[in-house]
């Protein structure tokens, strides 16, 4: 079987077996002149890492210890 996809030969002629090369797969829901750029394009610079811990977060996290430390300071 030499042929892509592993199609059986028998069945090379039929219509429900052609696949789309990846440009047109990956083209076909853009249109012809997009106006915004895509949203995640492949390739290319990207933005620099972002850390994921935000200043509530870290406040949260420091409450939550603030708390479990004073329970055992408090009731040994």
């Amino acid at each position: 079987m030499a042929s892509p996809h592993h199609i059986d030969p028998r069945a090379l002629g039929d219509p429900r077996n052609h696949y789309l090369t990846d440009e047109q797969f990956y083209a076909s829901d853009r249109p012809a002149h997009p106006v915004l750029p895509e949203d995640r394009p492949r390739g290319g610079a990207h933005d620099p890492y972002k850390h994921p811990w935000t200043w509530g977060t870290i406040a949260l996290v420091a409450f939550i210890v603030l708390i479990v430390l004073m329970g055992i300071a408090l009731f040994p």
